[in-house]
């Protein structure tokens, strides 16, 4: 070791550059000025701390050594150093040694090189066949009580310093699209356009995403909801396809290492730290087309996995702060159903999920948050749900964060539900909304009165707040896609090699006669009806539509409910279904449309049933064969309702045309009385085929109208 004055260091015997260092200061992570970088990292367990610089990110020994002073370089649970004269692209790692005794939840090893919790980026991939990235001797029969020497720096995966000031984002804003006029569109980046048939140039990247964006623009959403994009290892999965044979990958990405780090596997290069900027680009294109880019981010777990898993970052940094540990503080509670659970509500946690958020909107301009088994960041380390008390309120309450979506998933895998229970400032998905509009169009009985509910906003979750809360929803990436959900009557998992035990059972799906695809005539008919029937609902529900990536021209997973580890041509988006069925596709661009042009469809205060003007027109009425006799008994299976093209709540709007529903899933057609005193015009029957399921110029009807078996009519006033 070297000393001069105040600066320590040690160094690789081969290394020919001496750097100056300072004690620094406690602020987390790489933090880059003019004169060097600021390195800090926390710690409470952890007795000693070594930064490592490294030249090259393939290389296993460093360029420079540096042992943290607790006396110097530590402010309270925070080791610190500066470096002089190191820049942007500095490859470097952690280690911390301490106690080795899983027992009681202490898993310090000071052998293996970790990444830095606060990295902006990170180099190469994670490689879970090697042995050095595990704590423990993978070979001994103690397993994870056992204890690994070898050295984890073999890895290529070294935390990169990144300086974000140097990149220009030329008057980049956010859109700030009001969260009424949001229609969301939920993609993968890689399934997007990793088939040939995508014909773009980059497939499975963010750059070829953006040689698609002229389908979403075609299509009419306005916000691109990313399946994951930290930091992750797609080869994490040790399983293999039992019918294939063939290596089964994480292709959806939600097991987080990293939650400030862009993956580099949606970008092409070689993962040095370019991956930053080219996310940046990609935010800013879609900003200057007009669509918002809201992130799905995973902070309830991480990919660390239960105490047979290797040692990253937070397992070896200060596994008893990072994790909820059970009472055997050996293994992990599991509410995420990946392995372990974040400790989100502890302190130190907090503010690294605050921060990491703060970086996303500032840095990285990112517009919102899909929050991924979101229940679990209401919940104190016994597993309590504490709601307004817990980390969910101190989001919603930022103020930097301040502004952007934030939207949950209102339920984890420990058996949690907490839907229309989170604080202010959240909007959640409605996961009510998609089953029961799933069963009202299959043809079960008893939803009448429910449906009524989801189509006016589910007002019994989300009265405290506005329809807009409600992100309405038929599929997404959990679950069938909407062809699926027409095409098979049982899950088909067996690919990914867990004997079809994974994925929900309960789909509420219906294939119509034959399970799986066909070439029937009368059944395509019938299940591209249904189709029609799950958009309409959605679109013209109150609330947040969101729509799953190749719904729109009948995606299919082949029955795959639950296609996480398919990285294979079944799972990735079929662009030449866009043509076979063009059909649906216009309809439901169509559709969006409608919506866009209709404000009345897009309100954010709920109904009232009154009638504000004395001509005896409420804002909603609902209704039946007869005007103003619903049937909410058990046994029907239609529902017609009017709403009235004045907001009266909000004077602003300039009158709306009313607009009059009528659904009917019964096995025999129904003829509706149409409200009187209004002259009605035909915009949807979905019992037609293409053109004439959504007419360009609607049509002049009558005093009633028969609405089809299966079918849903949507009529305006002129």
């Amino acid at each position: 070791m070297n000393k001069n004055n105040n600066f320590f260091y040690y160094e690789n015997p081969g290394s020919e550059t001496l750097l100056k260092t300072e004690k620094g200061y406690p602020k987390l992570g790489a933090t880059v000025d003019s004169e060097g970088v600021n390195f800090a990292l926390f710690t409470k367990n952890g007795k000693k701390v070594w930064l490592e610089l490294y030249q090259n990110f393939y290389d296993d020994k460093p360029s420079h050594i540096f042992e943290l002073d607790p006396v110097k370089n530590k402010t309270g649970n925070v080791w610190h150093i500066y470096i002089h004269n190191i820049k942007h692209g500095q490859f470097y790692g952690w280690r911390v040694d301490g106690i080795y005794d899983p027992i009681n939840g202490l898993r310090f090893n000071k052998y293996k090189l970790l990444s830095d919790p606060y990295a902006k980026a990170i180099s190469g991939s994670y490689n879970w066949d090697d042995d050095a990235v595990y704590g423990y001797d993978k070979h001994s029969d103690l397993l994870d009580l056992s204890f690994s020497k070898i050295d984890s720096a073999i890895s290529p995966t070294k935390s990169i310093v990144i300086d974000d000031s140097i990149y220009d984002w030329e008057n980049d804003v956010h859109p700030r699209i009001p969260f009424k006029d949001l229609i969301i569109y939920e993609l993968n980046v890689r399934l997007f356009t990793m088939n040939p048939n995508s014909k773009v140039n980059s497939r499975g990247t963010f750059e070829g995403l953006l040689e698609k964006l002229y389908h979403l623009k075609d299509l009419g959403v306005n916000a691109i909801e990313l399946m994951p994009i930290f930091e992750f290892n797609p080869d994490s999965i040790i399983r293999t396809n039992p019918v294939t044979g063939e290596k089964l990958k994480d292709v959806w990405g939600y097991n987080p290492l990293v939650f400030f780090a862009v993956t580099g596997n949606y970008s092409n290069g070689l993962k040095i730290g370019e991956q930053v900027y080219l996310f940046k680009d990609f935010v800013k294109t879609l900003h200057k087309e007009g669509f918002e880019v809201i992130l799905d981010v995973v902070y309830n777990h991480t990919g660390e996995g239960n105490e047979l898993g290797p040692t990253l970052s937070f397992r070896g940094i200060d596994n008893p702060i990072y994790y909820i540990l059970s009472e055997n503080k050996r293994y992990y509670e599991n509410y995420s159903g990946t392995g372990n659970t974040f400790n989100c509500n502890h302190t130190v946690v907090k503010n690294l999920i605050i921060d990491s958020l703060r970086y996303w909107v500032t840095e990285m301009h990112v517009d919102g948050f899909r929050f991924d088994l979101a229940s679990i960041l209401g919940r104190d380390p016994k597993g309590n749900w504490i709601g307004d008390l817990s980390l969910l309120k101190d989001i919603a309450e930022d103020p930097i964060i301040s502004g952007s979506k934030l939207i949950a998933e209102g339920w984890d895998a420990a058996g949690g539900y907490f839907l229309g229970a989170f604080p202010e400032g959240w909007a959640e998905w409605n996961g009510k909304f998609r089953d029961a509009v799933r069963k009202f169009v299959k043809g079960d009985e008893g939803l009448v009165g429910e449906i009524a509910c989801r189509i006016a906003g589910s007002e019994d979750l989300y009265g405290n707040k506005s329809p807009i809360a409600s992100v309405n929803f038929v599929t997404s990436h959990d679950g069938f896609t909407m062809w699926d959900l027409v095409s098979y009557n049982e899950k088909h998992n067996e690919e990914n090699g867990e004997n079809n035990n994974d994925g929900a059972n309960d789909n509420y799906s219906f294939n119509y006669g034959i399970e799986g695809e066909t070439d029937d005539e009368e059944i395509l008919k019938i299940r591209k009806k249904q189709i029609k029937n799950f958009f309409t609902i959605l679109m013209i529900s109150q609330g947040t539509p969101m729509i799953y990536m190749g719904d729109e021209f009948c995606r299919t997973q082949h029955g795959n409910n639950n296609a996480y580890c398919q990285d294979t041509i079944k799972n990735w988006v079929d662009w030449n279904r866009l043509n076979k069925f063009n059909d649906i596709f216009l309809f439901v661009k169509k559709l969006i449309d409608f919506r866009k042009k209709h404000h009345t469809l897009r309100r954010d205060h709920f109904f009232t049933g009154k009638d504000y003007t004395g001509d005896g027109i409420p804002d909603i009425t609902w209704h039946g064969v007869k005007l103003n006799n619903p049937d909410f008994s058990y046994n029907s299976k239609s529902l017609a309702f009017m709403i009235s093209g004045i907001d009266f709540a909000d004077q602003t709007y300039s009158p709306d045309n009313d607009i009059y529903v009528a659904m009917n899933f019964f096995e025999e057609d129904l003829i509706f009385e149409l409200p009187k005193e209004r002259n009605w015009y035909r915009v949807i029957d979905t019992f037609f085929e293409s053109p004439n399921d959504f007419l360009d110029f609607p049509q002049r009807v009558y005093n009633n109208y028969k609405v089809k078996s299966k079918s849903i009519i949507v009529l305006i006033s002129k």
